[in-house]
């Protein structure tokens, strides 16, 4: 039978033994819709969509993992692998997320709304991506240090509040691109079929990385980490409904070049 143990006297990983039926239910969850996006990549070529793909990856490889742990919950390295792979995989969505927005621009020949120029539309929400990545990666390494824990979700925090910043300014710019376009449009092209979209999975990877945030400030022993549910319905959840409205709305549809531009 499960149940918690010490990983070193009376030091123990988990407040609690985590389930095993929920994590395999949220592995079906995200495994499916990562299948279904590697098949949409090769049909539409969209290669920018690879890091989504490696992102639904991670979270297949994070939950199960997290379920190995529900019988070994002493097993350091089972703890930290479940948790850098939940932790980094909604910023390797974010990053394709990132590359829509030009390309939904270019798509319609509004290259002069952007609010950034749009040869560095990419790079600077892409750059801010792999920062957090980064940052995120390193605190994450470090949790597995004696003495380091408190600094490691220090380092955390900061690479999660980098990625809110971030998309808060990703999602002023598509705010800023939305209100141009109906002031003086530039194509027919139904551009809200996928702006409308990029919206929800900006707001679902906002919310969940707030949660993030709110759950390392509150410290070991704070409401969110004592309790399991939390996780799957502000981190699990928001991140299964980007994978499956990404799936819907794939903006591997998006044209390069339209024949329906006005100008």
């Amino acid at each position: 039978m499960a149940k918690l143990e010490p990983v070193s006297g009376y030091y123990y990983l988990w407040e609690y033994v985590p389930s095993m039926a929920a994590s395999i239910i949220f592995l079906t969850l995200f495994f499916a819709p990562t299948l279904f996006h590697v098949w949409m990549a090769w049909k539409t070529h969209a290669l920018f969509c690879i890091p989504f793909i490696i992102g639904g990856v991670f979270e297949v490889i994070g939950y199960a993992f997290r379920a190995a742990c529900t019988n070994a919950t002493a097993n350091l390295i089972l703890y930290i692998l479940q948790s850098v792979f939940i932790l980094l995989g909604p910023v390797l969505l974010a990053a394709s997320v990132y590359m829509v927005l030009a390309r939904l621009i270019r798509s319609v020949g509004a290259e002069k709304y952007s609010l950034v120029r749009i040869t560095w539309l990419t790079k600077t929400f892409v750059t801010g991506d792999i920062v957090s990545f980064l940052v995120q990666g390193q605190g994450s390494g470090l949790m597995a240090t004696d003495g380091l824990e408190n600094i490691a979700k220090g380092i955390v925090i900061c690479g999660l509040v980098i990625q809110i910043f971030v998309f808060g300014f990703f999602i002023v710019t598509c705010m800023v691109f939305e209100k141009r376009m109906k002031r003086a449009p530039t194509s027919e092209v139904p551009y809200t079929h996928h702006l409308y979209p990029l919206y929800a999975v900006s707001w679902l990877i906002m919310v969940r990385s707030i949660f993030r945030v709110l759950e390392y400030a509150m410290g070991q022993k704070g409401y969110l980490l004592v309790n399991e549910w939390p996780l799957f319905v502000f981190d699990a959840v928001p991140m299964v409904s980007v994978m499956v409205i990404w799936g819907y709305w794939h903006p591997g549809s998006i044209q390069q070049e339209s024949t329906l531009r006005l100008d």
